[in-house]
Order: C-alpha cells, then structure tokens, then sequence
C-alpha cells in the first residue's frame, strides 16, 4: 500500500501529486521531472508490470507522460520543474494500491 502526497511550489505555486510506497502487485512509481514540458511525472516501474514487460524495470528508455519527452530524470523531491524553487508536503495524504 501506498501514499499520494501532494506537493506545492512556495515560490510559484506549482502543484504536484506524488507517490509513495508500493503497489498491491509489488510496483513503485518513480516520480520523474521532465525538462521539456517543466512537470513532475508517476512512472509505473517493476512488479508483476516489470516481469510482463521488461522495459518497465527501470526508468531507462521511458517517456514523459505529459509530453511524451525522453528528457526525464528522477525527481529529487524537492525542486520545482517549473521555477527551480522549493516544493514542500502540503500535508494531505490518500492511499493508492
């Protein structure tokens, strides 16, 4: 069982929806930041997903959700894709499986 937490830029108000722990079929979701289209991205990595379809192992040759962009990397948890400010846990917290 897992979290989404949401998350909001204090310099521009940027929000986000990010998720934490793992799946009821044992995936994560990596939160990534894309540089093309400036958004915070869930990208569904491992479990039985990753068994079925290896390029779902890791985040290596994925996509953007938003914009379809290759120009991914693992979010760091804290900076803002759209002003490089700083993003903070608003508090509220849903369970996803």
């Amino acid at each position: 069982m897992g979290f989404i937490r949401k998350y909001k830029c204090v310099a521009c108000g940027y929000e986000a929806d990010i998720y934490e722990g793992k799946g009821f079929m044992g995936q994560t979701i990596e939160m990534v930041s894309c540089a093309d289209c400036h958004s915070v991205q869930p990208l569904v990595v491992g479990g039985v997903i990753g068994d079925a379809a290896p390029s779902f192992r890791t985040l290596v040759g994925r996509l953007c959700l938003n914009c379809g962009s290759e120009h991914i990397i693992k979010w760091d948890g804290h900076t803002c894709p759209q002003c490089k400010g700083n993003m903070e846990d608003m508090g509220s917290r849903e369970f996803w499986s």
